[in-house]
């Protein structure tokens, strides 16, 4: 990044940061009131050198399960879902909901990655077939890693793999490997995820060389009637299974209060080529030592001395970290911790200014029309309410579809005002 742009990502935070700091209510002679952990965003710098998006530190597991059910291609069950594979698959939701520390974070952080590229959030239940989601997975036969790529497809993917790292146990290398694989497939299956995964499983030239003996092209294909291995096949009603079972977990309020609680929302850090434990670098910088350990086993036994210096390591997003970026000299502290970098604050200005703004004239509820692609968590995320206040305030249910056009409620109604929810 140019120091011009940092400079103006710098200048742009710090004043949103400010005004923000200026519609907190203080008392005479008293510190302004900071900002809630929740509200205040967390940012890191990517391994490619890019800047993440301003996102918070922490979210509720129902929030991340309405962004999987709402990118879903298709919710419904399929009528042809193996029964077999929906038991095989039936602890999922229990594990989601009675482990939410280790599984929420992370199916969240895989979730978010398909979403930004407008991959279908199918391809996020792919590690609970090939893992179970845990990063530090190994199969007897050699895949590795929630994606369980084998030596020679992560070095196809760029996945680094040397003594003491082995990337394919780094859920952010291995992540982008596999969304990136993900994209190519889902772009030369003319979109269809069921044909991708196929690819993904029984590469891809052998799904081709099974269209063209089938007289099929891709854009209008039927799977099930391909001459494919019988695991390819299996695959895809094992993604069938999970998503059925994820959405009708979905249809029970009880579940939904399970795992409707806070996890943290994870990021990527570099970690400095000074640091040679990861549990001491973790506690120095506000982590859990044990839960770092947990995401990135890709550092055997937690050395990272034979790794290499400035290799990935996912963290939960820490609220301090874009206040320590503002101050003198942060740059040059980064040699014990992640480095951070500012994005552009413009969006949280106009919200801060906007919610100001209502609570100076204590009058009109805020409203929201619903632009094409927009989400309930999406739109809930930006305004600082919950989702299932949203929900309930615009008279949703949990599997509701936004259309564009649509103008939400976003603040309490009064007393007897209906809720303004329009087509």
């Amino acid at each position: 990044m140019s120091g011009r742009r940092t400079a103006r990502a710098r200048a742009l935070f710090a004043g949103a940061l400010l005004a923000a700091a200026c519609l907190l209510p203080a008392s005479a002679g008293a510190p302004v009131a900071p900002l809630q952990a929740a509200q205040l965003p967390a940012i890191a710098k990517g391994t490619a050198g890019t800047t993440e998006v301003l996102q918070p530190v922490s979210r509720s597991g129902r929030e991340i399960y309405e962004s999987f059910r709402s990118g879903l291609s298709d919710d419904a069950c399929a009528v042809e879902t193996s029964d077999r594979w929906r038991q095989h698959f039936a602890h999922v939701p229990h594990d989601l909901a009675n482990r939410p520390e280790r599984l929420l974070p992370l199916f969240g952080y895989v979730v978010d990655a398909l979403r930004e590229y407008h991959l279908p959030s199918e391809y996020a239940l792919i590690p609970f077939v090939e893992s179970g989601y845990r990063p530090g997975a190994r199969s007897p036969s050699g895949p590795a890693g929630l994606w369980q790529f084998i030596a020679v497809t992560a070095r196809n993917h760029e996945i680094p793999i040397r003594p003491g790292y082995d990337g394919r146990l780094s859920p952010v290398e291995s992540t982008a490997a596999a969304v990136r694989y993900l994209r190519t497939l889902h772009g030369m299956f003319a979109g269809d995820w069921r044909l991708a995964v196929m690819g993904y499983n029984a590469g891809e030239y052998r799904i081709f060389g099974a269209l063209r003996n089938a007289g099929q092209r891709a854009m209008d294909a039927e799977p099930e009637k391909l001459s494919v291995p019988g695991i390819a096949r299996a695959y895809v009603r094992k993604l069938q299974a999970l998503s059925c079972l994820l959405v009708e977990a979905g249809e029970d309020p009880d579940w939904l209060d399970a795992i409707d609680q806070p996890v943290p929302v994870l990021t990527s850090a570099a970690l400095p080529s000074s640091v040679r434990r990861l549990d001491r670098w973790a506690a120095r910088n506000g982590h859990d030592p044990a839960l770092v350990r947990h995401f990135n086993p890709a550092l055997a036994e937690g050395r990272a001395g034979r790794a290499g210096g400035n290799v990935p390591v996912m963290v939960p997003a820490r609220p301090h970290d874009a206040l320590a970026a503002l101050q003198p000299g942060a740059a040059d502290a980064a040699a014990e911790q992640a480095p951070v970098f500012l994005a552009d604050a413009s969006d949280l200005v106009a919200d801060e200014a906007a919610n100001g703004a209502q609570e100076e004239a204590g009058s009109t509820p805020r409203t929201h029309t619903v632009a094409p692609g927009e989400s309930v968590w999406r739109i809930a995320r930006r305004y600082g309410v919950g989702t299932a206040q949203l929900l309930k305030r615009n008279g949703l249910e949990t599997g509701s579809v936004l259309h564009p056009g649509m103008v939400l409620l976003i603040d309490a109604a009064e007393p007897g005002e209906v809720p303004a929810v329009a087509n």
